[in-house]
């Protein structure tokens, strides 16, 4: 089985084309519909996903019953709660559908046993987590030193589909600003595209 989407998310030098073939087919084709939850708060992530095409987000409820977006997700990106697949712990995000998702997954067991098998999938998990560090890092940093157009400009940039397709709400609390805020940043964009 070969898929773009998985070749992309374990592009890792070391690997074998017959540990390749093996990881590929643990994995299980799903799709779900725009609205559908892939995880809910107070439930144990038994699973990670590899979005092929779609996008999706997570979100937390902060302690005004306000829904917050942690993150999204893309094309060819991996949709994991770390803390609660590994740590077997309950999550306090959820994980929903923005557009139709189509997805590959794979269930805990079958990682733990191939992680086990296959040295080469340890090393690349390694990579993928302290790239995922990197950037979960550099996002806190942002929020702090860069001015709120330039955080939507990187968004447009990185992430130009998130701009498309999720509600204004959703990427202003992305963002960590109101949607009013957004759409005077929106506005002064089409306005005064060369002053920022």
């Amino acid at each position: 089985m070969i898929n773009k989407a998985l070749e992309i998310c374990y592009d890792f030098p070391f690997f074998l084309a017959e540990e390749l073939e093996e990881i590929f087919q643990a994995h299980e084709k799903v799709t779900f519909h725009k609205g559908d939850f892939i995880l809910s708060e107070g439930k144990i992530s038994n699973d990670y996903y590899i979005l092929e095409k779609g996008l999706a987000r997570s979100f937390v409820n902060d302690f005004n019953g306000n829904d917050v977006t942690i993150n999204f997700f893309t094309d060819n990106e991996i949709i994991i709660e770390v803390s609660s697949l590994f740590q077997r712990i309950p999550t306090q995000e959820n994980m929903v559908c923005i557009t139709d998702c189509e997805c590959w997954k794979m269930n805990f067991d079958t990682f733990q046993e191939l992680f086990h098998k296959i040295p080469n999938l340890r090393e690349w998990g390694r990579a993928w987590m302290s790239q995922q560090l990197f950037i979960g890092k550099q996002r806190s940093v942002e929020m702090f030193t860069l001015s709120a157009t330039k955080r939507y400009l990187n968004l447009l940039e990185q992430k130009p589909y998130v701009i498309q397709f999720a509600p204004l709400k959703q990427i202003a609390s992305y963002l960590g600003i109101t949607d009013t805020s957004l759409s005077r940043i929106r506005k002064e964009l089409v306005s005064h595209p060369r002053k920022i």
